[in-house]
């Protein structure tokens, strides 16, 4: 498993590289592919004097979890185009509800001479449309919305459910193992939140594909950012008799929660296995250093486009964590492998039609991506709220 993991993020995040897809924002049904071709008028900078800034909702510090991952994606780009520090602007601990504070974030970067401008969680969306209307001569990038300008301002985000759904088989066989069939999930947002709704649905898809009559009980946090909350939505789940805790939540605190309670757990963003070496299963894993690097070497070669993006497995942006050998059940790896290759050539469609909602509405079609990113406020048949 960690041979394969290793060979195909290398492998993807070279072709990546080579061709930075484009891909539909949430209004649009139709995918579309295209590498950026410099029709935005940006001219290029030599990487020697270009100025890059990014927003992160916690510390650029953080051990594991979504800043951890991007942060660490966004120092592969630098290293990977031998961008010096002072060429780097890091904005931390930025509460993407309070608009006071991202606008004044936003507005330190500008300062500073930023030439491109990330900001990584979904709230920051609004302030970097309006800053990038005001700005025309800067780049600028959004994480995990949908809007764009078609001028100076693109998104980017992926399908992490691919990832999350191998996860799920991680899952689910460790619960067929100890004949345990309920789960439990941790969710930053309610069913309304189609990035949250979507993985859920996801991870359970892939644990349904092992152990068709497991459920899936989800505790809502009301916060992408709550340890004290999330530990506790951990615990809930664990006193209601779940086996496996999964989330989508930026802290390793479920998966502390499940191996003080000595059950197991499938963490999110970056391997928690560390921080829960008993229980940590695997985790659904983005590989931010392809996009950021292929996107500031857009810039640099004057080739950047305001076309949004939405890769997945086959452009090497997700993956999972190397599996714990400690942890998971026999078969575990064989299992994944043959479902990452499916996925990866198109034979496995995660939401493909079928899919009964948890209404027992039978939906009669694969979803496209505007549907993922977008539309999906409902839970699959086998989860619910606790």
């Amino acid at each position: 498993m960690k041979k394969r993991t290793k060979l195909l993020a290398i492998l993807l995040s070279l072709a990546l590289l080579l061709s930075l897809a484009a891909c539909v924002g949430a209004d649009n049904d139709e995918e579309t592919t295209a590498a950026p071709t410099g029709n935005a008028g940006f001219e290029a900078i030599p990487a020697d004097q270009i100025v890059v800034g990014i927003v992160h909702i916690t510390s650029s510090q953080d051990e594991s979890g979504y800043t951890y991952a991007h942060h660490k994606g966004f120092l592969e780009m630098a290293a990977a185009l031998g961008l010096r520090d002072d060429q780097l602007v890091v904005k931390d601990n930025i509460d993407d509800t309070n608009v006071t504070a991202t606008q004044a974030a936003l507005q330190d970067l500008v300062n500073k001479g930023c030439d491109v401008i990330f900001a990584t969680s979904y709230n920051y969306m609004d302030s970097m449309e309006r800053f990038a209307e005001e700005n025309p001569d800067i780049i600028f990038s959004h994480c995990s919305g949908y809007k764009d300008n078609a001028v100076n301002f693109n998104n980017y985000f992926g399908r992490i459910y691919q990832a999350r759904y191998l996860a799920g088989i991680a899952a689910g066989l460790k619960m067929l193992e100890a004949g345990r069939p309920l789960a439990g999930y941790v969710a930053a947002m309610d069913s309304s939140n189609s990035e949250v709704t979507g993985g859920i649905n996801a991870w359970a898809l892939g644990i349904q594909s092992v152990y068709p009559e497991a459920q899936v009980k989800v505790k809502v946090t009301g916060s992408w950012y709550d340890p004290e909350g999330e530990a506790a939505a951990a615990q809930a789940l664990i006193d209601a008799g779940c086996f496996v805790i999964g989330q989508h939540c930026d802290t390793n605190g479920p998966q502390i929660k499940a191996q003080e309670n000595k059950v197991f757990g499938c963490g999110y963003n970056s391997d928690m296995t560390k921080f829960a070496p008993e229980a940590h299963l695997c985790a659904p894993i983005w590989n931010w250093g392809a996009y950021y690097t292929a996107a500031v070497r857009a810039v640099v070669d004057g080739t950047w486009a305001p076309t949004n993006y939405f890769g997945g497995m086959a452009e090497g942006l997700v993956d999972i964590s190397a599996l714990n050998e400690k942890a998971v059940a026999p078969g575990t790896a064989e299992a994944i492998d043959e479902a990452a290759a499916k996925i990866i050539d198109g034979s496995l469609v995660v939401f493909d039609a079928g899919l009964i909602r948890a209404d027992g509405i039978e939906i009669d079609h694969a979803l496209s991506d505007a549907e993922i990113t977008g539309r999906i406020d409902y839970y699959i048949m086998g989860v619910s709220l606790l």
